[in-house]
């Protein structure tokens, strides 16, 4: 990542020019990279944090208009503004689609928002959250303060290993897995948690016979779901017999965002069940989801139901497909 600089030709988050005193506009930016030729821009109020772990760069950077954001090996994790959305897809759809849902892993979710959203339910009795990058974990503890509440939780146990060595030696078996896994990308700690064989020989034995199986799945834009989208949505296909997609657009993201579910079970969504469910097991309110937006989440545009229908590529540790940008931001 560059160095913060000065750029004298800023403008703020509502396109207001602001002037500093001498005159002369000035302006932090976070940059990051989409495409070759694409950016995606944030006025910066200060960069918080930055530091490098041994798998991934990491920064905190306070943004005029999504407040504090994430942000890991240059691509953007969460914003203060709207990670609700992103957060509540991820998992309270498995959750409220499972009877009776008491235990949970989390591969990933090193910042504890996930976790966070997992304790609001009443039938949880234990949530295991397992993150390769201490320094991550440590990083979001002592910065991100909203998720204080959930990592000191009685519930929730922490564990810093790799999820599928983790999974590999643990014999108990789980309600509800759930992929809180960076984005796919070239050289980064995780694709191959994104893969057929991980999915069938690692991950599946370790579902309850009514289990749920959810991850986070990258970008579901009508330009970018065929990225990786599209193919993990097919790589489940192969290995379960229920898999559901479903999209929400993050603004913070500059997208929208695709998630999928997939169990052996049938996966039931009715909007007045899910309503019902919401008022019995969740404590607090959730901001995003109820039942008649979670149901229409699961409906596609044409091209994306095209992509998922038309889709033969199964990802594998030899034919991955990877998220553009690794490592492309920089801070001007």
């Amino acid at each position: 990542m560059g160095e913060a600089v000065e750029n004298v030709s800023g403008t703020n988050a509502h396109g207001d020019r602001h002037r500093a005193k001498d005159g002369v506009d000035a302006c932090k930016w976070y940059e990051e990279e989409i495409d070759d030729d694409l950016k995606w821009c944030f006025a910066l109020n200060s960069v918080l944090h930055r530091g490098t772990s041994k798998f991934q760069d990491i920064a905190l950077i306070d943004t005029k208009h999504f407040g504090k954001a994430l942000v890991i090996d240059g691509k953007m994790q969460s914003a203060e503004m709207d990670e609700f959305i992103y957060h509540e897809c991820l998992i309270h759809p498995s959750l409220l689609c499972h009877p009776n849902p008491k235990t949970v892993f989390i591969m990933g979710g090193g910042e504890g928002s996930a976790a966070r959203e997992v304790l609001k339910h009443e039938t949880i009795q234990r949530v295991v959250m397992c993150d390769i990058d201490e320094e991550v974990v440590d990083f979001c503890r002592r910065y991100l303060t909203v998720n204080c509440e959930a990592f000191a939780s009685d519930k929730l146990c922490l564990v810093i290993n790799d999820a599928r060595a983790e999974l590999e030696k643990r014999e108990e078996k789980y309600d509800i897995i759930v992929g809180d896994l960076a984005d796919p990308v070239e050289g980064g700690p995780c694709y191959q948690l994104y893969t057929k064989s991980f999915y069938e020989q690692v991950l599946k034995p370790k579902l309850h016979h009514h289990g749920v199986f959810v991850t986070q799945a990258g970008p579901a834009g009508v330009l970018t779901h065929k990225e990786v989208f599209s193919s993990i949505y097919n790589t489940l296909k192969h290995v379960f017999k229920h898999v559901l997609a479903y999209t929400a657009h993050v603004p913070s993201f500059a997208d929208t965002w695709g998630w999928v579910m997939a169990s052996d079970q049938p996966i039931m969504l009715d909007a007045q069940q899910i309503d019902e469910r919401i008022s019995k097991r969740i404590n607090g309110e959730l901001l995003y989801l109820n039942g008649e937006s979670l149901v229409s989440s699961t409906t596609m545009n044409k091209s994306v139901y095209t992509s998922l229908l038309k889709e033969t590529h199964i990802y594998t540790e030899e034919s991955a497909r990877f998220i553009y940008g690794h490592g492309r931001a920089c801070f001007a």
